[in-house]
């Protein structure tokens, strides 16, 4: 795909966003798009991590917590103005996931997963019981300033307008996430997610780019936690807990990890299906999961992958089989 083509897609994508946010007069429901869109963001992360590495984390919510608590202590101790504490602190989480990932990505499979999870778990329940920083187990308010970035917070705030700057950031994101991956070091990392041995063979340095990766994939997730922390102005440890981590894990496969907008459309797919699914919360994780396991049995590839099947059947006709990569 061109440059030019990706500049096109992308300003069509923030065109799209806009037409949402001025033809959607519900409140209510521009506030569960924005949910979506937050959970895209950490879905990106969490696939980014997944397609480059082949690694499996259950502890991502810890980043996604993280940011939105990082921001808490820094307005409440006004260390800095917010506009400079929002990229520190992601710089922050970037080097704290570059630094355990020189360890961690050493270890193979489930045994990477587990590690993620006791980590995540670990600063879940330091979040818990550090009430005089963190309030606990009630959670903390974010003391954002009345002006951002020049604009009043009233007018952030807005439901149309939060979820205009989600939408944009999602689309940035996405758009950065591709442009990293086209150069080498993409090239680079998925020679070693596909046969480590002989990229060492080749003189390939394999747990530098595999840890830059989860550092990538943290910092990603990071800019979700905060969106998240500036939508409710509220942080609490629930969004640390390695249950946010397995959701979002089921949003990235439901979507499809072989494409970049794959762990997009699962996670629209999963909160706009659990926000319909309302009236029936008793059943709505039964339900979610009969349309998982569905997924994973008849389309492994998610349903970007199917879509990606059925166009190429309509273009090429029936007969014609290609491998989604």
């Amino acid at each position: 795909m061109t440059l030019t083509r990706i500049a096109m897609l992308s300003l069509a994508a923030i065109a799209l966003g806009l037409g949402i946010a001025q033809f959607t007069p519900s409140s209510n429901v521009l506030g569960v798009l924005t949910q979506a869109v937050v959970y895209a963001i950490f879905a990106s992360g969490v696939g980014v991590l997944l397609r480059q590495n082949g690694l499996v984390s259950f502890g991502h919510a810890l980043f996604f917590g993280a940011s939105g608590y990082g921001m808490g202590v820094v307005m409440a101790l006004d260390w800095m103005p917010a506009e400079l504490a929002m990229p520190v602190v992601l710089l922050a989480i970037g080097l704290f996931a570059f630094t355990i990932g020189l360890i961690i990505v050493r270890v193979p499979g489930i045994a990477f997963g587990m590690l993620t999870l006791a980590i995540g778990q670990m600063v879940y329940l330091l979040a818990s019981r550090a009430r005089g920083l963190t309030g606990g187990a009630d959670g903390m308010s974010i003391n954002w300033p009345s002006t951002l970035f020049g604009f009043p917070q009233a007018a952030l705030l807005k439901p149309a307008t939060l979820f205009l700057i989600a939408w944009v950031v999602m689309v940035l994101v996405t758009l950065a996430l591709h442009c990293i991956l086209r150069t080498r070091f993409g090239t680079i990392t998925e020679a070693v997610r596909d046969n480590e041995e002989r990229a060492r063979f080749i003189g390939i340095t394999t747990t530098l780019p595999r840890a830059a990766v989860y550092a990538l994939s943290a910092m990603v997730t990071g800019v979700a936690g905060m969106l998240s922390s500036l939508n409710s102005g509220f942080v609490s440890p629930e969004s640390l807990h390695w249950s946010v981590s397995g959701i979002t894990l089921v949003m990235v496969v439901v979507g499809g990890i072989k494409r970049s907008t794959g762990p997009i459309v699962g996670a629209m797919v999963y909160i706009l299906l659990k926000d319909l699914l309302g009236d029936y919360a008793t059943y709505s994780m039964a339900i979610l999961g009969t349309a998982l396991i569905a997924v994973i049995v008849f389309s492994p590839h998610g349903i970007v992958g199917a879509l990606e099947q059925l166009r190429i059947r309509l273009r090429y006709g029936p007969a014609t089989e290609r491998k989604v990569v």
